[in-house]
């Protein structure tokens, strides 16, 4: 085969695991957005610099942007062979991409490949890429799910943990999306994907997974916070078969205590998420639950909102929305230590 061989996103995909590196050449600004799962950051061009290309470019013409950029384009090529990639090997494979016209790649794959590498260049970029991921979304594999349901603070997300970490199949789309999927979900140190990576993320769990064996995922709703599920997985998650997990409400509270301890400590912060819960309930009972955080009363308060909100909500909609569960097992935990999961984890993975 000749190098650089640029390839679309159909013929890569087969082999897609097989690359040593994959290497977004794209700016870190595109990138943080989103990527092919695994992929590295080497901009050709930075934000800054791929601004002024193309302000000259917009303004002047291709002729003088080009002049400006080549210099820009070589010396970070040079850069990053000199910082990354100088002590790979002959068969070192890498694969290039970067938007869609391919300059960016096409350059780098230029001189990787007169270096003597067999790289393979993206025909198409991302947005080719972006493009097998929304179709692949639209007609998902058929994974065997099986929905872990209970009201909030059953230990949902605790028991996902310990399945995926006991070798079992998990599709977390609570850590996927950075979001612990309530209005109290937002995690302090951790901003929430785009959705196009929240769909990166999700597609390249799917593909990985062995058809053969259950995928356990909670029962969540289309919304992640502030990202959504895409539609064909959601619905096959809600006709699937459903697991009942139970947990005593003094052992729910303790559970959120533990789990929330950022609100715990914070009052304001907490108050400032039930704002959004005045529709529902009202000034009296949120200005009432805001006094009871100021107070430092905060099982107190996790009761009542588990009594007053969470639980009604939850129990309007599981119902509705997971057409199986009326026939769902029933997994009681008798507490929340860690050899409690353990052994609820071995149980499903049993069955």
């Amino acid at each position: 085969m000749k190098y650089p061989a640029v390839l679309s996103f159909a013929d890569i995909y087969p082999e897609l695991d097989s690359f040593d590196t994959i290497i977004d050449a794209r700016s870190e600004g595109e990138f943080a957005l989103d990527h092919i799962p695994g992929a590295i950051n080497c901009p050709v061009l930075n934000d800054e610099e791929r601004i002024r290309v193309g302000t000259l470019y917009k303004q002047v013409g291709a002729f003088e942007a080009k002049k400006l950029g080549a210099p820009l384009v070589a010396h970070n090529i040079a850069r990053h062979i000199d910082t990354l990639f100088a002590d790979k090997p002959r068969d070192w494979k890498p694969l290039v991409y970067c938007w869609r016209g391919g300059n960016r790649s096409g350059a780098m794959a230029h001189i990787l490949a007169r270096i003597g590498w067999p790289v393979v260049q993206l025909d198409g970029g991302y947005k080719a890429y972006r493009a097998y991921v929304s179709a692949a979304l639209e007609q998902p594999p058929a994974v065997d799910f099986r929905v872990i349901c209970g009201t909030t603070g059953s230990g949902k997300s605790r028991l996902l943990e310990t399945l995926d970490a006991a070798g079992a199949q998990v599709l977390d789309l609570e850590r996927l999306a950075a979001h612990r999927g309530s209005v109290l979900g937002h995690l302090p140190d951790e901003p929430q994907p785009s959705q196009k990576m929240f769909e990166s993320r999700i597609w390249n769990k799917l593909r990985h997974f062995d058809p053969a064996r259950p995928v356990f995922v909670e029962s969540e709703s289309k919304k992640v916070g502030n990202l959504r599920v895409p539609d064909a997985v959601m619905e096959r998650m809600r006709a699937s078969p459903c697991i009942a997990l139970t947990l005593s409400r003094p052992n729910r509270v303790r559970l959120l205590m533990e789990d929330y301890q950022h609100f715990a400590r914070n009052a304001e912060a907490l108050n400032g998420q039930l704002e959004h819960l005045v529709q529902l309930h009202g000034r009296v009972k949120i200005d009432a639950w805001h006094a009871m955080a100021r107070a430092g009363d905060m099982p107190a308060l996790v009761d009542q909102l588990l009594v007053e909100h969470y639980d009604p909500a939850y129990l309007r909609s599981i119902d509705r929305n997971f057409v199986q569960y009326d026939k769902a097992r029933v997994l009681e935990l008798a507490d929340i230590a860690p050899e409690d999961f353990a052994n609820a984890a071995q149980a499903l993975m049993a069955a």
